[in-house]
């Protein structure tokens, strides 16, 4: 029963628009499904990583320490804004009809476009510590009495992962069928814009706003 009420709980979390939506979404509408898809498994890999890290008690630390805590939100915040004035630039360079660079063989560019976003997500992922206060204070609700404690963080860990993916997967995918709208240069650069702005916004917010 714990189970259930713990998958549904993701699946409400999952549907709250935050930081890892604006980057997924972005990603999605500049690149396509592959590199939205790649910077959901990126942004998983760090959910994963800090839902390993609580049950190891590494989150603690994080948390116990003030510095290492406002450095992490300070640098999350830094690479946000910069992610949102990259897109809003872009916007204005689509306005102006600049072109993008020499094209290169498809199945590079598919393969490093995937692995940017990859590492996008990621990173993004990790340089938010509400993500490690959330692990350390969402996934010990719902052991269950007297069951073995790190083995149950550990799989409810990868639940919260899988949850996510899946999610994300429907996301992206309904994304990519609007694809048509979206491809539109004007509804492109509009959509640069307020994403951009998003991002810059939630920077803002994560440089401000106390632990």
């Amino acid at each position: 029963m714990f189970l259930v009420a713990f998958v549904g709980s993701c699946f409400l979390l999952a549907m709250i628009p935050g930081v890892s939506t604006a980057v997924i979404l972005r990603q999605t509408l500049r690149a396509g499904r592959g590199p939205g898809m790649a910077a959901t498994l990126g942004n998983e890999t760090g959910i994963l990583l800090w839902g390993l890290a609580a049950v190891f008690g590494l989150s603690a630390l994080v948390l116990a320490s003030q510095v290492a805590y406002d450095v992490m939100r300070l640098a999350g915040a830094v690479f946000l804004v910069v992610l949102g004035v990259q897109s809003i630039r872009q916007a204005r360079g689509r306005t102006a009809g600049e072109e993008p660079p020499g094209e290169e063989p498809p199945g590079r560019a598919a393969a490093r476009g995937w692995r940017r976003s990859y590492l996008l997500g990621l990173s993004t992922c990790l340089a938010n510590p509400k993500a490690a206060v959330f692990a350390m204070s969402f996934l010990p609700q719902f052991v269950p009495s007297g069951a073995d404690v790190p083995l149950t963080l550990a799989l409810l860990a990868v639940v919260w992962v899988l949850v996510d993916v899946v999610w994300y997967g429907v996301f992206i995918w309904l994304v990519g069928r609007a694809g048509a709208v979206f491809a539109r240069p004007a509804v492109r650069r509009r959509l640069e814009r307020i994403s951009g702005t998003v991002l810059i916004a939630l920077g803002v917010r994560m440089a401000v706003e106390a632990r």
